[in-house]
């Protein structure tokens, strides 16, 4: 039975979300900068998702969750998810983790330009103008001629394009599978596939980055669980636009573990994104679409 509506009570396990979330670039971040391959952090990434949905995917459908339900999306939005979430932690690299989240935000963007093409779907003039201005606010971000080039904005502008792809094929398949076993069928594609090809970028680690391989996890687990709990208790309507504080304790963990804070451009073009985003999650919301209909932010 699912509990009573609590909008008050989804909208604080998604701030509590997204307050450990950033936690994830943390990790990834140290990882990397210690030469551990980003293909770990992700199968890491992976596993651990796919032990988390387990439970809730065989609670939603018993033992036919195990059965494989539409293979062909399932392993294309685990291609995706993969590829988003190895070009995040790529984009780490060389970027700060606000400056990579701030990039990402141009997923709700691209969603709303990609739909009429992908899903067929009618996109209003006023739309297609908050797609411009939101393109102009990833400008500012990058101020491309302006500043020197950095590799890592490229990596987080296609994390976001991935993640946008990733969406659209799970609208796809809205109404035709539990959105919980499809995840947890994504997941454990993913996982295998990542396992399978451990030979091929599988380097030793020591007991402390072991340790920050299951803390990228766990945070994960834990971000992920509060974001399903949330949905529970509200709609994704209503508790969408509040995924974006995630870039509050973004920059809070950038400027405490790496001494990263992002300038007042960035922080203008974030500002953009973000209203421009708020805008489609309304008008999305009055034509019954909800962006993410699986809740909260595809990667991290």
């Amino acid at each position: 039975m699912k509990p009573a509506s609590n909008p008050l009570l989804g909208i604080g396990l998604v701030l509590a979300a997204m307050a450990i979330l950033p936690g994830i670039d943390v990790c990834a971040k140290f990882l990397g900068q210690q030469g551990v391959p980003v293909m770990q952090m992700v199968w890491a990434r992976f596993l651990f998702g796919s032990l988390f949905t387990l439970p809730f995917a065989l609670a939603v459908d018993g033992k036919n969750a195990l059965r494989p339900v539409n293979p062909f999306f399932n392993a294309l939005r685990a291609a995706l998810l993969i590829a988003g979430t190895i070009c995040f932690f790529m984009a780490l690299h060389t970027l700060s983790i606000a400056d990579t989240l701030a990039i990402y935000f141009v997923q709700p963007i691209l969603i709303t330009a990609l739909s009429p093409l992908l899903l067929r779907e009618k996109v209003g003039i006023r739309r297609w103008i908050t797609v411009a201005i939101g393109f102009i606010g990833v400008l500012i971000i990058i101020r491309p001629g302006l500043v020197a080039f950095n590799i890592g904005s490229v990596f987080a502008l296609a994390s976001g394009t991935a993640s946008a792809l990733y969406i659209i094929v799970t609208r796809h398949l809205t109404g035709k599978a539990n959105a919980m076993v499809t995840t947890f069928q994504s997941s454990v594609i993913g996982a295998a596939g990542l396992t399978l090809a451990a030979p091929l970028y599988w380097l030793p680690v020591t007991g402390q980055q072991w340790l920050l391989l299951i803390l990228l996890g766990a945070i994960a687990i834990a971000g992920h669980y509060l974001i399903t709990k949330a949905y529970d208790y509200a709609e994704a309507s209503l508790l969408s636009p509040f995924n974006y504080t995630e870039m509050i304790m973004a920059v809070v963990a950038g400027w405490y573990f790496f001494g990263d804070f992002p300038d007042n451009w960035t922080f203008t073009g974030v500002a953009i994104l973000i209203a421009c985003a708020i805008y489609i999650s309304v008008r999305e919301r009055k034509r019954g679409i909800t962006i993410n209909t699986e809740g909260g932010p595809v990667v991290g």
